[in-house]
């Protein structure tokens, strides 16, 4: 994540000393309003919407790209839950996907999944790792499918000179705590439509009947929630536009440091990247699950089927098909029977048993990783 210190005490210190604790409460362009526009220029993107997480940029997401009930949604068995329940925010259901060894969703496992329901497909940068875009466009033209970009985890990573997030219709951020910009919570929409980007921020804001926003493409109001971002939150992310470049260039120079020493092991691969020259993320893929389990009991390595509800076997709410209230449940608007169980993405589950994530440790000088890449070696031998 990108240091917090000085430049945002005092960006917070000024909202805080102007009362202005909403963007809205003021004339002059506010915090958050002056973060969406130095994110859209650094993402060349046409539009960025601040909302109030990463979970809201989903389902803003959704809405705007007209995904509603009866739909299915494609969205990979590894990833953070909310990929999955943003689907069902939306009167959608997700359909779940298997990952290959990028850790990333597969496109062949895409295409065995598409049904004559099938609206969009929900591709997720995990672990600043890029999902196979060429591949995963590709199959959308050919079916008529939305992509909705899940870069919660990628804020800023290039992927063949493109910023993830800004490939397919539309991209969800996530600032929660460990993402490369943080405001502790926070989350944004990115698309280049008009459309799409008028009825996320319709949706947004409950009270857009009222603000002074241009509608682009003349689109109708409707009711939407409240997930706008708080005036501190975007301050906070305004001062830090300008650290993100510098941190995946040290996320880059350390992966290539991690790589060079662990390339040398016989034990252990480098898993597969969709765009290496760009990476500044770094997993390796064992061949027995039992070296994987050994290996991620190293300083700063994690054991990735142990983590959590990033895998899909853990999303009890999905699995069970449980929610709020039985009468707002999307699974009784799908067009077809939905089941889940817990080995029916047997693929992610060998990969994630077999896989560890290397912290990069941008926030360490670039020696101390050099020593911790040949410490990481030295456990392999």
């Amino acid at each position: 994540m990108a240091s917090v210190g000085l430049k945002e005490l005092i960006a917070v210190a000024r909202v805080i000393g102007s009362g202005r604790l909403q963007r809205h409460a003021g004339k002059e362009p506010s915090f958050t309003t002056r973060f969406e526009a130095a994110l859209k220029q650094k993402l060349n993107v046409k539009h960025v919407l601040a909302v109030n997480s990463g979970t809201s940029a989903l389902v803003a997401a959704l809405v705007g790209a007209g995904i509603g009930p009866g739909d299915e949604v494609l969205v990979p068995a590894y990833t953070w839950v909310s990929t999955a329940v943003a689907c069902l925010a939306v009167g959608a259901v997700p359909i779940l996907v298997d990952i290959d060894e990028s850790l990333t969703i597969s496109p062949e496992d895409i295409v065995r999944k598409i049904t004559p329901y099938t609206k969009a497909i929900i591709p997720v940068h995990m672990l600043n790792l890029v999902c196979n875009m060429d591949a995963i466009v590709g199959i959308a033209r050919k079916f008529n499918l939305k992509i909705i970009e899940d870069a919660c985890q990628a804020v800023g990573v290039s992927y063949k000179g493109r910023r993830v997030g800004t490939i397919g219709e539309v991209g969800a951020f996530s600032f929660s705590q460990r993402k490369n910009l943080s405001s502790g919570e926070g989350g944004a929409v990115l698309t280049h439509d008009d459309r799409i980007f008028s009825r996320a921020r319709i949706y947004h804001d409950v009270g857009s009947h009222v603000r002074d926003y241009e509608i682009e493409g003349n689109e109708p109001l409707f009711a939407g929630l409240n997930m706008k971002m708080a005036e501190m939150a975007g301050a906070v992310l305004h001062a830090q536009v300008s650290k993100l470049d510098p941190l995946l260039k040290r996320l880059g120079r350390r992966r290539n440091v991690m790589v060079e020493s662990l390339s040398k092991s016989r034990r252990v691969r480098i898993s597969p990247h969709h765009d290496a020259s760009n990476a500044v993320g770094l997993s390796v893929i064992f061949e027995k699950p039992e070296e994987a389990e050994a290996f991620g009991k190293q300083r700063g390595v994690q054991w990735l089927i142990e983590t959590e509800r990033h895998v899909y076997t853990n999303w009890i709410p999905v699995l069970t098909q449980r929610t709020f209230d039985e009468r707002m449940n999307p699974y009784r608007w799908a067009h077809r029977e939905i089941s889940y169980s817990a080995d029916m993405c047997s693929t992610t589950l060998d990969v994630l048993r077999r896989t560890c994530n290397i912290s990069l440790g941008a926030e360490y000088p670039l020696v101390l990783m050099q020593g911790h890449a040949k410490q990481l070696l030295r456990s392999l031998a």
